[in-house]
C-alpha cells in the first residue's frame, strides 16, 4: 500500500495534463465538425493529418517509451546524470536528423505517399490532400522531438508539463477555424488549418524546452551514436519501432478500405476514434506512463513488486475505463450529439458516428490494459513480444475489416452507409485478441495478472445500472432540449450514480476518489 499514494499522484498529474489536453482537442473536433461536418474536407484534413502522423508515432512517444526512457531513467536512477545527460543529447541529435530526412521525403513525395494509403481518393480529395499533407509533414518532425523531451520529463517525474503540451497544437487549429472560418471558402479554410496545425506543432515543443534544459542542465546534442547508452536505445528501438509500425499500418489500413466508401466514411472514423482514445489517454496512457519510469527502476528488484504494480494499475484503469464503456453503448449518441451536433453536422451523421463508436468501445478495455502490459514489457526490455503481437492484431484487425466493411457496406441506417462500423467493429475484437497474447505472455514473469473477477463484475454492474438510469431520463426529456444540456441532464446523474454503486458494492477505488475529492475540497 505505500506504492499506492505516489502511483496515484504520478498517475493524476498525468491525467490532469492529457484531461486538459483533450477537453482542447475535443473543441478542435467540434470546430472542425462545425465547419466540415462529415464531409469531403473533413475527410481530407483527417487523411492529410494521418499520413506524416505515421512519422511521429514511428519514432515519437511509443517508441521513445520502449527504448529511451528506460535507459535514461536508469541511469538517474543509478545517480549517472553525466552520462544520462550525453545519452540524452545524442538521442536528440539522432532523432532530429532522422525526422529531418524522413520530413524532407515525405514533402517531396507527399503525391506518391496519398496514391498508395488513400488509393480510393480522387480528383479533389487527393489534389487537397497532397496540398495539406505538404504542410503537414514538417510538423511531424518537431512533434517527434517534443515526444524526446516528454521522456525527459517523465523521467524527471515531471508530468504535467508534457502533457498539457498538446493544448497548444489544438489550440492553433482551434484558432485558424475560428480567425478564418466563415472568411474562406472551405478549400482555403482546409490550408488554413493545416497551417494553423504546424504553428501548433511548434508551440508544443517550444513550452517543454526551457524544463527540460531547467531537470538536465547536462545535456549537450553531439553525434554520439557510439555511446553504450545510446547504442542501447537504438538496439531497443528497433523492435519498438517495428511495433508501432505495424500499429500505424493498421490504422492506414482502416483510412485505406474507408477511402473507397462514400464521402464522410473517413471522417466518421475519424470523429469516434476522438472519443474511443480519450479514455485510452486518460486511464491507460496516463497509468502506463507514470508507471514506467518506476517498473524501469525495479525492473532488477523482486518479482512480485512488479505484478502488483501491474496489477494496482490494471485495478486502477478498469475503475475508470468500465464505466467508459458502458456509457459509450448505452449512451453514445447523447454523447456524439453534444459534442458534434452543430453546423454542417446534422442528426444523420450523428447516428453513423456513434454506431462507430460503440464497435470501437468492444475492445476499449483491452486497448488500455495493453498500454500498461507494454510499460510492463519494455521495463524488462522486452520489445520483441510486444511488436509480435502487435503484428498478429494488425493482419486480424484488417481481414476481419474488410470482411464486416464489404458485409454492412450496402447495409443502410437513415440513409448512411454502415461500411465505417465493420471497421470499427474489428478493431475492437482484434483488440482483444492482443491483450489475451500480450497477457499470456508476460505471466510467466510476473505470475498471475489481472484487475480480478469480482471486482470487474462489480464495475461492470454498477455501470449498467448508471447508464439504464441515464437512457430513462433521456427517454423523458422534450426533443427540443439542445444536444449539448441533454448530454449534461444525463451524463452527470450516470456519474455520480456510477461511483455511489460502486462505493455501495465495495470498491476500494471509489472510496479512494472520494476521499481525494474530500481532502481538496476541505482546503
Amino acid at each position: 500500500m505505500a506504492e499506492t499514494a505516489p502511483r496515484a499522484r504520478a498517475a493524476q498529474w498525468v491525467a490532469a495534463g492529457i484531461l486538459l489536453s483533450r477537453l482542447a482537442g475535443l473543441i478542435r473536433e467540434r470546430a472542425i465538425a462545425h465547419y466540415f461536418g462529415a464531409t469531403l474536407y473533413a475527410d481530407v484534413l483527417r487523411a492529410a493529418l494521418r499520413l506524416p502522423n505515421f512519422l511521429q508515432n514511428l519514432l515519437g512517444e511509443g517508441t521513445l517509451s520502449a527504448s529511451f526512457i528506460p535507459v535514461y531513467s536508469e541511469l538517474l536512477e543509478e545517480g549517472r546524470e553525466e552520462e544520462a545527460g550525453r545519452v540524452a543529447g545524442a538521442v536528440f541529435a539522432l532523432l532530429f536528423a532522422l525526422a529531418g530526412a524522413l520530413t524532407l521525403i515525405g514533402t517531396v513525395f507527399a503525391p506518391v505517399l496519398v496514391d498508395i494509403f488513400l488509393w480510393g481518393f480522387e480528383g479533389q480529395r487527393r489534389e487537397l490532400t497532397i496540398a495539406a499533407t505538404r504542410i503537414l509533414f514538417p510538423m511531424t518532425g518537431i512533434l517527434v522531438l517534443s515526444a524526446w523531451a516528454l521522456g525527459i520529463l517523465n523521467s524527471h517525474r515531471r508530468f504535467f508539463v508534457s502533457y498539457i503540451a498538446p493544448v497548444l497544437w489544438n489550440a492553433a487549429i482551434i484558432a485558424a477555424l475560428l480567425v478564418f472560418g466563415g472568411r474562406l471558402d472551405s478549400s482555403r479554410l482546409l490550408i488554413a488549418t493545416a497551417w494553423g496545425a504546424l504553428a501548433g506543432g511548434l508551440l508544443q515543443f517550444g513550452v517543454q524546452l526551457p524544463w527540460v534544459i531547467r531537470l538536465d542542465r547536462r545535456i549537450r546534442v553531439r553525434w554520439n551514436p557510439r555511446l553504450e547508452g545510446v547504442r542501447t536505445v537504438v538496439r531497443n528501438a528497433g523492435p519498438a519501432i517495428a511495433g508501432r509500425g505495424v500499429v500505424q499500418v493498421s490504422g492506414y489500413l482502416d483510412i485505406f478500405l474507408a477511402s473507397f466508401l462514400v464521402e464522410g466514411a473517413v471522417a466518421a472514423l475519424g470523429y469516434a476514434q476522438t472519443l474511443y482514445i480519450l479514455p485510452i489517454s486518460l486511464f491507460g496512457m496516463s497509468v502506463a506512463a507514470a508507471e514506467l519510469p518506476e517498473l524501469s527502476r525495479q525492473r532488477a528488484g523482486a518479482i512480485d513488486a512488479l505484478r502488483d504494480r501491474v496489477n494496482g494499475g490494471l485495478r486502477q484503469i478498469a475503475f475508470f475505463v468500465v464505466p467508459s464503456v458502458i456509457g459509450y453503448v448505452v449512451l453514445g449518441d447523447v454523447i456524439v450529439a453534444a459534442l458534434y451536433q452543430s453546423g454542417d453536422f446534422g442528426a444523420r451523421d450523428t447516428i453513423l458516428v456513434y454506431l462507430v463508436l460503440a464497435g470501437y468501445s468492444l475492445g476499449l478495455l483491452a486497448s488500455t490494459a495493453t498500454r500498461l502490459y507494454n510499460s510492463a514489457f519494455f521495463a524488462l526490455r522486452d520489445t520483441r513480444t510486444p511488436a509480435k503481437v502487435a503484428a498478429l492484431r494488425v493482419v486480424l484487425a484488417g481481414a476481419l475489416g474488410a470482411a464486416l466493411m464489404l458485409a454492412l457496406r450496402d447495409v443502410t441506417v437513415d440513409g448512411r452507409s454502415l461500411g465505417p462500423v465493420g471497421l470499427s467493429v474489428a478493431t475492437g475484437i482484434a483488440a482483444w485478441v492482443e491483450w489475451g497474447l500480450l497477457r499470456r505472455s508476460l505471466q510467466p514473469h510476473l505470475g498471475r495478472l489481472g484487475a480480478g473477477a469480482s471486482a470487474l463484475a462489480r464495475m461492470f454492474g454498477a455501470a449498467l445500472l448508471a447508464a439504464g438510469a441515464g437512457r430513462a431520463i433521456y427517454f423523458y426529456l422534450p426533443d427540443t432540449l439542445a444536444p449539448l444540456l441533454a448530454a449534461v441532464v444525463v451524463l452527470i446523474p450516470f456519474a455520480i450514480l456510477y461511483f455511489a454503486l460502486s462505493r455501495i458494492f465495495g470498491l476500494d477505488e471509489a472510496a479512494d476518489v472520494l476521499r481525494r475529492a474530500s481532502r481538496r475540497i476541505g482546503r
